[in-house]
Formats: C-alpha cells, structure tokens, sequence
C-alpha cells in the first residue's frame, strides 16, 4: 500500500453526523462478457486527469459508482471516471454525506438511496407512449426490442422488450448495461450522425477494441460503413459485439439533428439471415422517428 493510499484508509467521512472510517481496500469483481461494464463501471482509456470542473468530474465519479455490478473499488472509480485517486475519495465522502453513495461493509461503493429516490422519480416521469411504440415494433417484427442513450464514449440500454414467446432464446442484454458504439448497431448509428472529428476523437480515446472475428477494428473501415449507415438510416452489427447476435438499428435523434440515442431490433443470426433482417428497416425507423420527441 502506498503513502497515498494509508493515509486514504485512515481517513474518515462524516456521514449523518457520526464519523465512519473510509478505506480503499476490497476485492474486485472481473469483467461480464454482456457488454462494456457489464459486471462493473468501464476503465476510460487515455491519462487519468484533473482536467475538468469539479462538477463535471463529481458526475463521472456518480455515474461510474452507478455501473452494473457494483459495489465497486475505489481503483476501479479512478479508472472508469478518469478522475485522480485523491479526487475520487473526496467527491465519493461528499455524494456519501448527501446520499447519493453508499459505502458497504467491504469498503466498496454503491448506489445510495438519494439516487435511487432520483431514478425512480425519472422512470415514473417517462411517457407511456414510449412503451407503445417499443411494443408495437416487437409485434411487427416478432423480435427483441433495445432502446438506449448515448451515454459518453457507450451506450446504455434504458429499456428491453423481448421477442415473442415462440422464440428459442432470450438475449444476455438487460437495462442499465452498457455497450460500446463501435460493435453495435445503436452504437453505429449515433456515430454516422457525429462530425468526422467527434468520430476520430473517439477512436483516439477508446481504440476499436475486438469483441468478436467479425469486429471492426480499423478507422477506415469503420468510417466505411459509417458512411454506408448515412445513406440508408439504419445501422447492422452482424455478430461484431456478440457471437451469433445479429441486430439492425437506427438513431433517435435530437431538435438538432443530434443522436441522443437509439433503437435496435436484435436477433440471431442463424434463424435470421442479413437479407431478412434488412427488411425490419422500415418499422424500425418509423419507430426511431416517433421516439425522437420523447427522449
């Protein structure tokens, strides 16, 4: 243990007026195979930085604390927020004083009950009419159904309807998971919608990390086929986040023109051929066009 660190495990954080001694060991869980943080908060790749204001670094800290399998690890806050160790700490004590983290037994992080009060308010808020249409593309597709946020350098999934009954399947995907924009056809969609730039920026930042044989792990040949996705409006990862999955998807865009995030029809690839999948193109952009002014 370092210097930093022992003066860290001894320091403490004054919750609800009793003091409780904060400390930064524990062990870590290991990474799903579901999707990027799927079984914790996703590492930023590039140099850990004070760059930012205190607001935007206190959001990463509460957005890495709120990843799927949590509670989590002081060090794997650091990483997934790109915040410094020393910052990480002191931001987690404060969202620890207002409710919004908890910290367990282990020393790891978690959701505290402020944020879960503050999710819950935000779900009871969203329209029903987003249900509607989610349902109404499974029932002309017959096919598992995703609607996720651009969320950074991922996407997140905010709701899932799955496939019909008679379906021999159900997908490991689920609701708060988060997924890379290179390897999926969310992901894809909202990238042909960014500037060339914000695209390059991206790759700079994350690299195109292989998921499966079929990933795109090039710059060229992902600005290929993001030029593609812009001349039809629909995007296709053909088994390039999972094996054996095959989606279509197409971007819900902002007032602007701006992706906000994006809808998917997900199937498997050896029931569903290319050819056919192409042919939920038209309800799956109708859908994405009637979302637009509810996300």
């Amino acid at each position: 243990m370092s210097m930093d660190e022992a003066a860290m495990d001894g320091s403490s954080a004054r919750t609800g007026g009793t003091d409780r001694t904060d400390r930064t060991d524990g062990t870590g869980g290991t990474g799903g195979t579901g999707g990027t943080g799927g079984t914790g908060p996703t590492a930023r790749k590039g140099r850990t930085s004070a760059a930012g204001s205190a607001l935007e670094k206190s959001l990463r800290v509460l957005e890495a604390v709120a990843a799927p399998g949590g509670p989590h690890r002081l060090a794997d806050l650091t990483a997934a927020a790109a915040v410094p160790k020393s910052s990480t700490f002191r931001i987690l004590a404060s969202l620890i004083d207002q409710g919004f983290v908890r910290q367990e037994a282990d020393s790891r992080y978690g959701v505290g009950p402020r944020l879960r009060g503050l999710a819950a308010l935000v779900g009871a808020g969203e329209p029903a009419t987003i249900g509607r249409i989610l349902g109404e593309l499974r029932r002309a597709t017959g096919q598992t159904v995703h609607l996720a946020l651009h969320s950074g350098q991922t996407i997140t999934y905010i709701r899932k309807l799955e496939g019909g009954e008679d379906q021999p399947f159900r997908t490991a995907s689920r609701v708060g998971m988060r997924m890379p924009l290179h390897t999926t056809a969310i992901g894809k969609s909202i990238l042909a919608h960014l500037t060339a730039d914000e695209v390059r920026e991206l790759i700079a930042a994350t690299g195109l990390p292989r998921r499966t044989p079929h990933t795109l792990t090039t710059a060229g040949a992902l600005h290929a086929q993001l030029a593609e996705v812009r001349a039809r409006g629909f995007a296709v990862d053909d088994e390039e986040n999972e094996p054996t999955i095959r989606c279509i998807g197409a971007p819900v865009l902002g007032p602007t023109g701006r992706p906000v995030g994006g809808v998917s029809v997900t199937t498997v690839a050896f029931l569903v051929s290319r050819e056919e999948i192409a042919a939920y193109a038209p309800a799956l952009c109708a859908a994405a066009e009637a979302l637009a002014p509810l996300l």
